[in-house]
């Protein structure tokens, strides 16, 4: 497939030219050097949020590997996390975690070719063309800001990219430059990757000081309908405990909280997910993810305390 010659190669290259200056030319090369790739087609097509069971998932992240490696990450990074989480109220370990699920803290981001990612979705995967098409835009846009050729970076099969898998758009709104360098860069530099984490969760929403999930008690004849309210904080504590799904901790009974349940080998487990844990979601809209984040973080923060 030539990608310069279809009929979204050929819209997104005019609109390129007229809203942002590109050259046509140009353009219509990089456009052109695309691949198609249906490895992208079908992983996208069975994600493992939603081929797995919690208590298999969790089995990928939440392991004791990746935990020692998340704590070797934060030994050698310690003053910059450090300085991250007091400049935007972030937790050192919730960050390290972070980069520990995306990437095994660096080691591995992803060996698709980005055009070749976003240009297959954009151009191949209709369900969620708009979206890739976006992201496609703006990585055509960060590269020619970094000064970078857009047919070499590598990152998942999403296109996300660097430490701690940023797709275009986040890249060009949060990542930061942490080391003061005058470069933002999350592939290489664990420092600027380490304060772009801490800014995308500051920017969305992530509290200072509060609690990120509650252990919940299920009591009799609660309605399981309780548990498909999305991931977005809709009721309080308060009104979930008059429901009869209580949570041991002691928290305000005015607390945003959504009812999140995890499937075991046998039966569920049941959670009160905060706003905190909601920002997680922000990264990745998957209650399983979020949740093995909030794990392996305090995994990670035990050990360091020992």
């Amino acid at each position: 497939m030539n990608y310069q010659n279809s009929a979204g190669g050929k819209a997104l290259i005019a609109q390129m030219v007229e809203e942002h200056g590109f050259d046509r030319d140009e353009l219509s090369a990089v456009i052109g050097k695309a691949q198609r790739q249906d490895s992208i087609l079908e992983a996208i097509a069975r994600p493992a949020e939603k081929a797995k069971p919690w208590y298999e998932y969790r089995k990928i992240f939440v392991t004791k590997k990746r935990r020692d490696a998340g704590v070797a990450f934060y030994k050698e990074h310690e003053a910059t996390l450090k300085r991250a989480a007091k400049e935007y109220g972030v937790p050192a370990e919730i960050i390290v975690a972070i980069i520990g699920v995306e990437t095994y803290y660096g080691r591995i981001a992803g060996r698709y070719k980005v055009l070749d990612a976003l240009s297959t979705l954009a151009f191949d995967y209709p369900k969620r063309s708009p979206f890739f098409t976006k992201e496609l835009k703006h990585y055509l846009l960060l590269t020619r800001e970094q000064g970078q050729d857009p047919a070499v970076l590598t990152g998942s099969y999403a296109g996300a990219m660097g430490y701690g898998q940023f797709m275009p758009s986040s890249y060009r709104n949060y990542a930061v430059d942490f080391d003061g360098d005058g470069k933002v860069d999350i592939w290489h530099n664990p420092v600027d990757a380490i304060g772009s984490v801490a800014n995308y969760f500051k920017r969305h929403g992530w509290k200072t000081g509060e609690e990120v999930v509650a252990p919940a008690v299920l009591g009799k004849n609660v309605p399981i309908s309780l548990f498909n309210d999305g991931l977005k904080p809709k009721h309080t504590l308060g009104e979930y405990a008059a429901e009869g799904l209580t949570t041991p901790m002691r928290l305000p009974a005015d607390t945003p909280a959504t009812a999140i349940r995890f499937e075991q080998q046998k039966g569920y487990s049941y959670w009160l997910g905060l706003p905190n844990f909601y920002a997680i979601t922000r990264y990745n809209h998957s209650a399983m993810y979020a949740m093995c984040v909030y794990q392996l973080s305090q995994s990670i923060a035990r050990e360091l305390n020992q």
